[in-house]
């Protein structure tokens, strides 16, 4: 596993992004853990934030695209953070964009934030977790009446791994629907794996009967190969 991932399975703890404990999903879901990106909220963090996120991006798409689009809400400041992570590591402007909830009809005009994004723009889309794929559903067409917009991919931050509407997983159902790559900063798998392996300032944070609630979890909810 890459360094940076390391780093971020410590960092996602460090800002108590991620919790391991017994909670309930959007869908209705018991799990054993949980991934809350809202609790990234210093300056300091987003930064660090952007940082992983370019690197993943970088990884997967290189520098060949011209657009990050972060879905309203918690993809607006996902794709100014990366956006400026990417200037600084990697000396490549790309530009950010998200959509508005509603649209403005006076001063800065229009349906989104940011840069404008056209006929021949290459866009990655860029959001925190996804789990049945719904935003990303409503954000395609947006992107799409912008123009002839080539969707280059989109990265999440954990890919959690299970189930979506079907068998596969809602980051393979999203490929397999609209046709481009999804890539993730860590997956669920590489976060266990790593955590069963290493102590966090001196203390073990998945221990047996954790892991083998995480274990039920998947054998009820993964997805399949």
């Amino acid at each position: 596993m890459d360094t940076y991932k390391e780093g971020f399975i410590e960092f996602m703890l460090e800002c108590e992004v991620l919790k391991f404990g017994d909670f309930v999903t959007k869908s209705g879901r018991s799990t054993p853990f949980f991934v809350n990106t809202g609790f990234y909220r210093t300056g300091s963090q987003l930064k660090k934030l952007g940082e992983y996120y370019a690197k993943a991006i970088h990884g997967a798409f290189g520098t060949d695209f011209d657009v990050l689009f972060g879905p309203a809400y918690k993809g607006i400041p996902l794709s100014v953070t990366t956006a400026i992570a990417f200037s600084e590591l990697y000396g490549t402007e790309v530009r950010y964009a998200s959509n508005r909830k509603e649209i403005k009809d006076h001063g800065d005009k229009g349906a989104l934030l940011g840069g404008p994004v056209g006929d021949g723009d290459r866009v990655v889309i860029i959001e925190d977790v996804t789990t049945a794929g719904t935003s990303i559903r409503e954000t395609v067409p947006i992107l799409k009446s912008c123009g002839n917009v080539e969707i280059k991919g989109l990265t999440v931050s954990v890919d959690r791994q299970e189930r979506g509407t079907g068998s596969a997983s809602a980051l393979e159902e999203i490929e397999k629907e609209h046709g481009f790559k999804t890539v993730s900063i860590v997956k669920m798998s590489e976060v266990v794996e790593y955590l069963l392996s290493h102590e966090i300032k001196g203390r073990r944070i998945i221990d047996n009967e954790l892991r083998s609630r995480i274990d039920a979890y998947y054998e009820k909810y993964g997805a399949g190969d």
